[in-house]
């Protein structure tokens, strides 16, 4: 594995165009675009501010860099660096800012979630929704960009407005039977929209596209509910991540149960595989020490070495029991995420450090990514006889 030259970063700021050609990155108010080959600076940007946060359009021609602090958003060309766009949002501020599926429009989220600002870069005209809800996942489009489903809240209650992106027109509007609406997820054939409930009380609703209701699934009552959840890539199951830390599968027709996964704090199935990570450091021979040691010798002293060996079970986690009387307890289904030809699914519960999961697209093998390590998986199918 062959390593660059460190860049300065600033914020975290760095993403991939979406072609994978080219790599963006922020220094303060600088906004620099690499050759991912050759990580020669193909354009330099100056923003009027620190940059707080940016976005490839969906083709990789444009790229946003919002200012919060300043309620402003630039966008930049690549293939006309002369051209460029400002918004500026004024009064009303800044709190959010995302690129429709299009690669054409950008919305803004004004603060106190106010409303939501629609900017055409084609036609320069301007749309506005209002009431959007101040939610964890308050805006979904479809997978073939065509629909936006809205969460908003109005008179203390909770709405779904679902609009075509075309033209920013109202398909639909209807209430939802939530106390609080925490989150809303369309399915990958764009037929089902399902919404969650917040924490304190467990309920997903699944809706067609014209607002119809068509199952309610609740779990269990009278304890903290729905965590996360995930849609099948070929939108026939739906896993729900609940804080009890159990997975529930639900199918596409009767919108009911098929099975269930529970997360023990001990692995006792013999067909279960478990491997732990080994460290240990290289020998060396005292013959070689030396003071003051070479660059070399000092490298390997203090470097480790790392293997996997598997594990005779019964094996028992590590488990660190979550502080009951805080908000947001670090425990449950946090993350899942199905492989891209449904035949597995990954899950995160508990204050595992994991920040990612991401399948390949063959489904034979994951990246794993928390905050000092990343990790590959790689997946032994057995064949079906």
């Amino acid at each position: 594995m062959n390593f660059s030259e460190l860049f300065k970063l600033s914020g975290l700021l760095g993403r991939f165009s979406p072609d994978g050609k080219c790599l963006a990155s922020c220094v303060q108010y600088r906004l620099v675009v690499r050759d991912v080959n050759t990580l020669q600076i193909l354009q330099l940007y100056t923003c009027l501010d620190q940059i707080q946060y940016i976005e490839w359009s969906s083709d990789s021609l444009f790229i946003l860099c919002a200012m919060y602090k300043r309620g402003i958003v630039q966008v930049w060309s690549l293939e006309q660096p002369d051209w460029h766009c400002k918004i500026d949002e004024g009064s009303a501020g800044l709190v959010a800012s995302c690129w429709s599926p299009d690669g054409r429009h950008i919305l803004n989220t004004t603060e106190f979630h106010l409303r939501i600002t629609v900017w055409s870069l084609c036609t320069k005209s301007v749309s506005y929704i209002k009431y959007p809800k101040a939610c964890q996942q308050g805006i979904a489009f479809t997978k073939d960009g065509r629909y936006m489903a809205v969460a908003e809240r109005r008179d203390c209650k909770d709405f779904i407005s679902i609009f075509v992106c075309s033209d920013w027109q109202l398909l639909r509007h209807f209430d939802t039977e939530t106390q609080d609406l925490f989150g809303i997820e369309w399915a990958p054939n764009g037929c089902v929209l399902a919404v969650w409930d917040t924490c304190l009380e467990y309920k997903v609703l699944l809706y067609s596209l014209d607002g119809r209701l068509l199952s309610t699934y609740r779990a269990y009552e009278w304890s903290l509910g729905v965590k996360s959840i995930a849609w099948s890539p070929s939108s026939q199951f739906l896993a729900i991540g609940s804080y009890d830390e159990k997975v529930r599968i639900l199918n596409h027709v009767t919108w009911k149960k098929i099975t269930e996964f529970e997360h023990p704090a001990t692995v006792a199935n013999t067909k279960t595989i478990v491997y732990k990570e080994v460290e240990k450091s290289p020998s060396v021979e005292t013959e070689r020490l030396s003071f003051p040691p070479t660059r070399a010798l000092a490298s390997s002293l203090f470097s480790t070495e790392s293997k996997y060996d598997i594990s005779q079970v019964p094996v028992s986690l590590q488990y660190i029991k979550p502080v009951a009387d805080r908000a947001n307890p670090k425990m449950g289904i946090g993350m899942l995420a199905f492989s891209p030809d449904n035949c597995f699914l990954a899950t995160k519960n508990g204050d595992f450090q994991i920040v990612s999961l991401s399948w390949h697209s063959s489904g034979d093998s994951m990246a794993l990514l928390s905050k000092d390590n990343f990790c590959l998986c790689y997946l032994e199918r057995e064949e079906v006889k």
